[in-house]
């Protein structure tokens, strides 16, 4: 059993070192590429990418050539009212390879009143409602997707419910909704 331990013990590290290398080549690369445009931080072991919003397609395409190929997840963010926050929206791409299961999040920042992104649907197919789903509650836009439309709200609706500014208990629109049945639904 001790030498299991110590096995399992001797693999974890050398897992550990092969992610630092490849993080650390992840950061050269991009420091080669984009010079000073990329701001990179670390959060309890997330690497995070700070990308200016004209830079964000190359620095997907610059991560997707390095291994990272499969966009896990894609988020909205309403900044508004948090402490020494400059820009009011984010939006936050996880990446992950794998082949090694290393994660990377790259956020942009947006501002109103016309917060637009470019798409990463050319790369990431799987961005498709992804973007839509965050379109439909911040109202960010995402130029060059190929369907951007509501996906939770109907098309009528005209507020983006996840902002902070919108009311906790809506503006009356409920009322303008004919109810939904389960057995309609």
């Amino acid at each position: 059993m001790k030498s299991l331990c110590v096995s399992l013990c001797k693999l974890r590290a050398s897992v550990v070192n092969i992610e630092t290398e490849t993080m650390a080549g992840v950061q050269t690369l991009l420091s080669e590429k984009f010079g000073d445009a990329v701001k990179r931080t670390v959060f309890r072991d997330n690497v995070r990418y700070v990308v200016p919003v004209d830079r964000l397609i190359d620095v997907m395409t610059v991560l997707k050539g390095a291994g990272f190929d499969y966009l896990a997840d894609l988020a909205g963010i309403d900044y508004l009212n948090y402490p020494d926050a400059t820009d009011r929206y984010g939006v936050v791409y996880a990446l992950a390879n794998t082949d090694t299961a290393e994660r990377v999040y790259v956020k942009v920042l947006v501002n109103d009143p016309d917060p637009v992104v470019p798409s990463v649907y050319p790369l990431w197919k799987g961005a498709d409602w992804m973007e839509r789903e965050v379109y439909d509650m911040y109202g960010v836009r995402f130029t060059g997707h190929p369907d951007l439309r509501r996906i939770l709200m109907p098309e009528e609706f005209t507020s983006f419910p996840l902002r902070k500014d919108y009311p906790l208990r809506g503006r009356g629109e409920r009322h303008n909704f004919a109810p939904v049945t389960r057995a309609e639904s």
